[in-house]
């Protein structure tokens, strides 16, 4: 169960879906997809293509597949009416609403959890802020529906039998807003695309989509006032405010195909990011790739980089303390008076970001679903054999 399959949204989420649909094969299993919308079933090159999806209501609605997250007050109601009652063993991947599918019982309910809704939760605000819809004077009614969304994540968390996190920070805020507890497992990551052995060159890289929690405005203006090299990879929303501050040492390229980006990570002299991830698979990609990463210290990054001003040893990058343009602009001065990157190897950074492989992810997500089946089938057996033992 995943939230929406289309090719205008492909990232971490889905290749945590592939890999676990390659473990399920790779043991004999023949695993069957559901989501609100598919659009990729019938695309030749995607993954999917003649795969079975089971969809929702909204796959039939206008333009419900290429803008699935415009019926938002809708999609609560619609996962909920998806059938998945002939499966023994339900597996969601979730950042909206997919843990939400109802379940009996007698079926096994694990989720793998990117992230509790972020603009319901503790992101609201920043999103609102930056909202055009709240601009227009409908953030009360924005508010409300949100409001409701919350109560509805709360109860729909209560739901799910096992909860997996994809970092510590996810499993913090699982905690605070559900009341559950949440193994961690981190998200695979494909590290063998990159090379680590290329020639470094000066710039530096920052490589997102371009929304407003990513804040890369703050690492624009920290550029602009350092007047040191910067190369912004990426589109979105703030792709345009992002180009009118950005001073002549800032370049946006906006999208790059996947062999550029994979050229721009094995040779730039760090990776910056100084928004708050829930993981973040770009910078570990970017160590992946050899390159130290210059990130704020807060959410996935404090389980993924280790930081060379708190004496780790084999350090893999800088974390700053704020997130304000005068702490990243501490962290890069520093970095570059200093000259750190002739300190950190390359070689070292890599095999830090191995820890993060899809082989990896694979292992201890089957270790985690062998335990959360044997329990499951434990309890279901004392259930039959004598209900006044539960």
């Amino acid at each position: 169960m995943h939230e929406w399959f289309s090719p205008r949204s492909v990232g971490g989420a889905e290749q945590v879906v592939q890999a676990i649909d390659r473990l399920l094969l790779r043991k004999g299993c023949n695993p069957e997809f559901a989501a609100l919308v598919d659009g990729e079933s019938t695309r030749p090159g995607s993954w999917l293509y003649s795969r079975k999806i089971k969809t929702s209501l909204v796959q039939s609605l206008p333009w419900g597949v290429d803008h699935v997250q415009s019926y938002l007050p809708l999609l609560p109601f619609a996962i909920e009416q998806i059938d998945l009652s002939d499966y023994s063993l339900v597996i969601s991947s979730s950042h909206l609403v997919a843990k939400g599918v109802l379940t009996s019982p007698d079926q096994l309910h694990v989720s793998y959890i990117h992230t509790p809704v972020r603009y319901a939760w503790d992101q609201m605000h920043v999103y609102l802020k930056r909202s055009s819809l709240a601009r227009f004077g409908l953030d009360p009614l924005i508010r409300w529906q949100l409001h409701g969304l919350r109560q509805w994540d709360q109860l729909s968390g209560a739901r799910v039998d096992c909860l997996l996190a994809n970092s510590r920070f996810t499993a913090r805020r699982i905690s605070r807003y559900w009341g559950r507890r949440a193994e961690v497992i981190p998200p695979p990551v494909q590290t063998e695309r990159f090379r680590w052995d290329q020639a470094r060159d000066d710039f530096y890289l920052c490589l997102c989509r371009l929304v407003p929690n990513k804040r890369v405005d703050l690492v624009v203006k920290a550029f602009n006032q350092l007047k040191l090299p910067l190369v912004v990879v990426g589109d979105g929303p703030e792709s345009g405010s992002l180009k009118k501050i950005a001073g002549p040492t800032v370049k946006i390229l906006g999208y790059q195909s996947r062999g550029q980006v994979e050229g721009l990570m094995e040779c730039c002299r760090a990776f910056v990011y100084a928004g708050v991830e829930d993981f973040g698979i770009a910078p570990v990609e970017a160590m992946a790739a050899g390159a130290p990463v210059i990130g704020f210290g807060k959410g996935g990054l404090l389980d993924t980089v280790r930081c060379a001003s708190k004496g780790a040893p084999s350090p893999t990058g800088v974390l700053f303390p704020e997130q304000t343009v005068a702490s990243l602009m501490d962290a890069v001065s520093w970095f570059e008076e200093d000259r750190l990157w002739e300190s950190f190897s390359p070689e070292l950074i890599r095999a830090w970001a191995d820890r993060f492989s899809v082989a990896a992810f694979s292992s201890r997500f089957e270790i985690a679903l062998n335990d959360a089946w044997q329990r499951h089938q434990k309890t279901c057996a004392i259930a039959s054999s004598d209900p006044g033992k539960l």
